[in-house]
């Protein structure tokens, strides 16, 4: 297998440099999925042709490194996940197959061949032996890596399962389905418990924030439907993004998102207020696959179309505090830049990139709907 290259741009001839974030990664295949090692400055991606690697990054030029890679997966692998002790890593794909390798040296430690009946699209540890698993019919495993088998099997969901969330406790698991629902399952007595109201358009991506007492759900048709922890049968508000679609998303701090689309733009979202906050970063025209944050919420990672994990220099969002009080502004202007590589001031790379909020009525009491982001237009 031929092994991916370790970086974009030519060093040669130059004196290493310190940057702000670490270079651009490509690969020889599209990236479906990344994920960032809870503690050390390791990357895990798996492609659309089976492929994983495990790569250290750094922000000192040239010195992005790939560790390993394996070749087990026989079809596409659709995510990939470290264990929270960071020991192991969980792989699944389009071949039915869950992989456990180690992180040290991308040893195959543990495989299930024929895991799911459909093709596998999400994993989520939820301690370091117990871990969830998505199909494409909809169906939801909860595993014990000590049983070697499923402790819990549950099909409750029409169409595929896009993403999982579990709450601090490791006691309730969330799926978000693309027939527009959202799953609550009780991990720790083995059950399923509701289903919300089917969204409008699939649900992409959920994540929990306001320290759990809110879930967000991204959506195929660009909104963000939030629901409270103790009401999961209705969203209680919903914001609509002037983006084609929120396809992932990721919690940076407890009220700020970043949530990648198909138009390429990686955008951070206030919630609650919901406000567009502007542009993080992007691949230019080429859809988000995955979002990643690296520990201590410094460092943002994404892959997409491109064949590219792209980092971001996500630190200014943890010291942004968003008020209710809106001022009046001028429609139609430019996203706000949020990091040093993100197109928004001076040239702007993107002529219809354009503010992006846009009312969207919710049952919540918390809604916002005034065009909300702190664009500098």
């Amino acid at each position: 297998m031929a092994a991916a290259e370790e970086s974009c741009s030519e060093t040669a001839g130059r004196e290493p440099r310190l940057r702000d974030t670490p270079e651009d990664i490509c690969f020889e295949a599209t990236a479906n999925a990344i994920a960032l090692h809870p503690a050390r400055p390791l990357l895990a991606a798996g492609d659309v042709d089976g492929d994983v690697y495990l790569y250290s990054y750094s922000c000192t030029e040239g010195e992005n490194r790939q560790l390993w890679s394996s070749g087990h997966h026989l079809k596409s692998c659709r995510d990939v996940a470290f264990s929270q002790d960071g020991q192991k890593l969980f792989t699944v794909s389009k071949d039915k197959a869950i992989h456990v390798l180690t992180v040290e040296e991308g040893r195959l430690e543990t495989r299930f061949p024929k895991a799911h009946g459909s093709a596998l699209n999400c994993v989520l540890p939820i301690d370091n032996h117990i871990f969830a698993t998505g199909d494409d019919g909809g169906g939801l495993k909860v595993w014990d890596l000590r049983k070697g088998d499923a402790i819990l099997e549950a099909r409750q969901q029409e169409e595929y399962i896009s993403a999982m969330a579990v709450d601090g406790n490791g006691k309730i698991l969330l799926t978000a389905s693309s027939d527009g629902t959202l799953g609550v399952f009780n991990v720790k007595r083995r059950r399923f418990e509701l289903l919300s109201e089917p969204q409008n358009g699939d649900l992409t991506s959920v994540v929990l924030l306001k320290r759990g007492r809110k879930v967000a759900c991204g959506s195929s048709e660009g909104t963000i439907y939030l629901f409270n922890w103790d009401g999961f049968g209705a969203a209680s508000d919903r914001f609509a993004l002037r983006a084609e679609s929120v396809d992932c998303m990721v919690p940076i701090t407890d009220s700020i998102v970043c949530v990648g689309s198909l138009d390429g733009v990686i955008r951070a979202v206030n919630i609650l207020p919901n406000r567009v906050l502007g542009c993080v970063g992007q691949h230019l025209g080429e859809p988000i696959e995955q979002l990643a944050v690296a520990p201590g919420g410094q460092l943002l990672a994404s892959c997409a179309h491109d064949q590219k994990v792209k980092f971001w220099d996500v630190s200014a969002l943890r010291g942004l505090v968003v008020d209710d009080y809106r001022k009046k502004k001028k429609k139609g202007g430019p996203l706000r830049a949020l990091s040093s590589k993100a197109v928004g001031s001076g040239e702007d790379f993107f002529a219809d990139l354009r503010d992006e909020a846009e009312p969207a009525a919710g049952p919540g009491e918390d809604g916002d709907g005034d065009s909300d982001s702190d664009s500098s237009g």
